[in-house]
């Protein structure tokens, strides 16, 4: 080492000296920097641009720099002691600084190979259903915390067991500072061992305007796109002291829940007539439905109800068939005999509680995809269907009236009472 700055001994025994000395050194120190990056770090990018390699050779790239800057350090660390004239604080002073660029080089160092190893696993099948972000984040934590524990008790002289043992005071002030990061470690074993969410999955947390697909799973937050493309960062512990829905199961099932009602005019609900069951026959998926039900109803008014009176009517005791009835049968024949609705999951057409705008009449089903654009358009299509048959079972549909509904009904009565209009008293011409 004396041999290489030998030229630097003529500026020994003088403060003049003493900084030539260091310029020397850092002079020396960055050809040296200069030469690593040349040998090594060069090389090594030509290799990784050959590679397909992506976030990795970032990594690479990013950890052979680091390691590269260990070299001026150790250079300078060597040559103040060669150096005898150099006053002893300042030398002290350098190897502190020195060592502690080393220690901190060393750290990020580590750091970056945490980040390949993080980036490696991702290439994995796996990594989506169980990523280890979290736990490279709470790598790197322990290793900078040393590494400034580190430094610290380099540039003061002591050792670092004498710095630990006073943390033990200061307990309560690190569970203060660093209650988040704990609080968010506890919440990411609980969703990684419990397997509550993966990167990809959709989740909707309204109570955080959160409703799209997961991104990115970090120790402290985790990032979800909304389907608007904004994102909104959760709180990793907010996962677990809240309520939130993953609907990824409904992914992996393979069907998406169809569960929209019809709104009927109750006062159009009756019974149908023999011409108009006749009428419904007409409709093929109605049929079988149909034979089933004449036979329910002839073996049931034969046992329970009475002879048809002299005119052919039914007693008031006779069942018959109704038009609401019949329509339920026919939507879920329809359903049934639809390409595009899962016959594995549970169909229902049922009637809910009536109300001031109605008789809701629920169908209740499961696509065969959970696409977005598919499943929209199969409701649709499902719906615009039932929409326009529904007059044939002399149905109606409630909807509460508007504008254009109580203009033509006031014409209406405005023409009724006007009555019609008056002839002409006048003369005819001549």
């Amino acid at each position: 080492m004396r041999g290489w700055l030998a030229p630097l001994e003529l500026f020994e025994g003088t403060l003049t000296g003493a900084i030539a000395v260091l310029i020397g050194l850092c002079i020396v120190a960055g050809l040296a920097n200069w030469l690593a990056k040349k040998l090594v770090i060069h090389p090594v990018e030509r290799v990784i641009d050959r590679t397909p390699l992506r976030n990795e050779a970032n990594d690479v790239r990013a950890l052979v720099t680091h390691l590269a800057n260990i070299v001026p350090a150790v250079i300078i660390l060597q040559g103040v002691t060669v150096f005898a004239a150099l006053p002893d604080t300042l030398v002290v002073v350098v190897r502190a600084l020195a060592m502690a660029w080393i220690v901190l080089t060393i750290a990020r160092a580590l750091g970056d190979l945490l980040d390949l190893a993080n980036d490696a696993y991702e290439l994995k099948p796996e990594a989506a259903s169980r990523p280890i972000k979290g736990y490279v984040q709470i790598g790197k934590i322990l290793i900078y915390a040393a590494a400034a524990l580190l430094i610290v008790a380099i540039l003061i002289g002591q050792s670092p067991l004498i710095l630990l043992s006073g943390l033990g005071a200061a307990a309560a002030v690190l569970m203060l500072v660093f209650r988040d990061t704990i609080l968010s470690l506890v919440a990411s074993v609980q969703l990684r061992s419990n397997d509550m969410i993966r990167v990809g999955d959709w989740i909707e947390m309204p109570q955080l305007n959160a409703d799209g697909d997961v991104i990115d799973i970090a120790l402290h937050t985790v990032k979800v796109q909304n389907f608007d493309k904004t994102v909104t960062s959760i709180p990793t512990a907010k996962l677990i002291t809240e309520s939130f829905r993953n609907w990824r199961h409904m992914r992996e099932w393979g069907g998406r829940r169809i569960m929209r009602a019809l709104p009927i005019d109750q006062t159009s609900a009756g019974f149908l007539t023999r011409a108009q069951w006749e009428e419904l026959r007409r409709f093929a998926i109605l049929r079988p439905y149909m034979a089933e039900k004449e036979a329910e109803l002839e073996a049931w008014n034969a046992e329970h109800a009475g002879e048809e009176d002299e005119e052919g009517l039914h007693a008031v005791n006779r069942r018959r068939p109704t038009n609401l009835g019949t329509f339920r049968a026919y939507i879920a024949a329809y359903l049934k005999a639809h390409p595009r609705v899962a016959d594995r999951g549970t169909l229902l057409v049922r009637q809910l509680d009536p109300t001031e705008k109605g008789l809701p009449l629920q169908v209740y089903c499961f696509t065969t995809t959970t696409d977005w654009g598919e499943y929209e358009a199969i409701q649709a299509d499902i719906f615009d269907h039932l929409l326009a048959i529904l007059p044939r079972f002399g149905l109606r549909l409630y909807q509460q009236p508007g504008g254009g509904d109580l203009a033509q009904g006031f014409a209406m009565l405005a023409a009724r009472d006007a009555g019609p209009a008056p002839s002409s008293a006048l003369p005819a011409a001549d």
